[in-house]
């Protein structure tokens, strides 16, 4: 049986306990509930906490990779792994230099994805989503689909990954959420429409010429599929498409193709017509005005 005085000793020894418990745990936001079992995706925020290491507990920023650059350990790979098991990841790396470490992990804020949805739907344009988004979502966001005749089309989905096809009949229709395609950052989304027509795209592209485009597409998709490689040295900045009318009137619209694109504005990125002429322009020097994003953009959206 407990003497008093022991009891009074324990009481006191758990307050000290928890008195320096609390600045390690205080100093980031509290994780949410949900957090616990989720998977640790890049732009998710972590609160990461080191048990009497101050300068190891902060809040730091998945990065694209799936790593974390953290002091001391430098560079850690989190892919895949929930915040339990990324916390055991950072407690073997700190081993090296902390005694026993206690290490906590909470996703705090999740990360989120810019998509580019383009063609057959409602409101085209960039759209900011959360993490671990299908083509579906991409589809909501941009208020839908537009007019289709007949069964849905198949939409092409552009990752850093690669390009796959989803066929919206079977996911919309049948109930396939098994080919819902998963959608990654700076995905692009193209729906094409069931009616289709020529224009022509002279200058620097790699395939000039006559192409076929479908209803509802814009400049972007046309010069993708001309072809935007490096070797084009095109000028984005100051494309130039030529419109005649039935009565035999022309208008010329000069499109800055890059503002469009860098910043999602849709009404830039100009709607084309059957018979549109679309001149696009060499840069006066390599890569004049273009990013090397924008050069890989356009380049993995072709086919």
């Amino acid at each position: 049986m407990l003497h008093l005085k022991s009891v009074r000793v324990l009481a006191a020894a758990f307050a000290l306990s928890a008195t320096a418990l609390a600045p390690a745990f205080a100093a980031n936001p509290a994780p949410s509930a949900a957090s616990a079992s989720a998977i640790i995706n890049p732009g998710d925020q972590l609160a990461i906490s080191v048990y009497g290491e101050p300068m190891l507990t902060q809040t730091t920023t998945v990065l694209a990779d799936s790593t974390i650059e953290y002091p001391m350990v430098g560079s850690i790979s989190l892919r895949g792994q929930t915040p339990a098991q990324a916390a055991q990841t950072l407690r073997r790396a700190f081993a090296r230099y902390v005694r026993s470490p206690i290490v906590s992990v909470g996703i705090v804020l999740e990360g989120q994805l810019t998509v580019m949805v383009l063609g057959n739907v409602k409101t085209p344009g960039k759209y900011v989503l959360p993490f671990n988004s299908h083509v579906t979502d991409a589809l909501a966001a941009a208020g839908g689909l537009g007019p289709t005749n007949g069964p849905y089309p198949e939409a092409r989905i552009t990752n850093a990954s690669g390009v796959r096809d989803a066929p919206l009949q079977a996911i919309l229709r049948g109930g396939d959420a098994s080919a819902d395609v998963t959608l990654e950052n700076n995905a692009i989304v193209y729906i094409p429409s069931p009616v289709t027509f020529n224009i022509k795209v002279i200058g620097a592209v790699d395939r000039p010429g006559e192409i076929s485009i479908s209803q509802g597409d814009r400049l972007s998709t046309a010069i993708a599929k001309a072809g935007n490689s490096v070797a084009a040295n095109a000028d984005l900045n100051a494309i130039r498409v030529t419109r005649e009318a039935a009565d035999g009137t022309t208008t010329v619209f000069n499109v800055n193709l890059y503002d469009a694109l860098q910043g999602g504005q849709t009404a830039t990125d100009l709607q084309l017509q059957k018979d549109d002429v679309v001149y696009v322009p060499q840069a006066k020097k390599n890569g004049s005005g273009l990013s090397g994003n924008l050069f890989s953009l356009l380049g993995r959206f072709l086919y």
